[in-house]
């Protein structure tokens, strides 16, 4: 086995720790932090491959940017260190297959298909993948370049109705607890002066 198959294996198995990782632990901070350990991951995969422009741009848009919005959406909710509930038997259960049957699917799918190897150099033109990303032609990628954009900006939309919903629930419990209970409420004295 040479040394750059190694490294193969190492990355891969980095980057499928780090999304195990992500996908099972019950605080959601934790969880947003493995997904950025795994996207570092695939940017590394992308320099092995030799791909400096893709795995920058892995770096500067995924771990830079989404993840990023996914913390600070963490953050709005106000339950970045509070530890998620256990989830129930038969989602487990659903998602054990769900997982099952996406490897299943994706093994018969590259198995059939016969990968072979090509001595073509790769493409990786920057000009090329420019006019690809902004194209609008056939080959080209603009319509979902839009579409995510606008997916991320419902999504940090629904984040901050979420928070401000749960902190104008928890304005007003505190507020009925006040009003059952007046006499814990002890006003300040504003001169800051021992009442004889």
């Amino acid at each position: 086995m040479s040394a750059s198959a190694i490294i193969f294996y190492i990355i891969s198995v980095f980057i499928l720790g780090a999304g195990i990782l992500s996908v099972t632990t019950r605080k959601i901070f934790r969880a947003a932090i493995w997904l950025l350990f795994s996207l570092i991951g695939i940017a590394g995969l992308y320099f092995w491959m030799d791909v400096q422009f893709i795995a920058a741009v892995q770096i500067i848009v995924y771990v830079g940017g989404i993840v990023v919005l996914i913390i600070f959406s963490i953050f709005l909710t106000q339950k970045s260190g509070e530890q998620m509930p256990k989830p129930p038997m038969s989602r487990v259960i659903a998602a054990t297959l769900a997982v099952l049957f996406g490897f299943s699917f994706a093994y018969t799918l590259i198995y059939q298909y016969g990968f072979q190897s090509s001595n073509q150099p790769f493409n990786y033109d920057v000009n090329a993948i420019g006019t690809k990303m902004l194209g609008t032609g056939d080959d080209g990628f603009s319509l979902p370049f839009e579409v995510v954009s606008i997916l991320l900006l419902a999504a940090m939309i629904g984040c901050i109705v979420i928070a401000m919903r749960a902190k104008s629930t928890e304005s007003l419990k505190s507020l009925k607890s006040i009003e059952s209970n007046p006499l814990t409420v002890q006003p300040a004295n504003p001169l800051n002066q021992e009442v004889k």
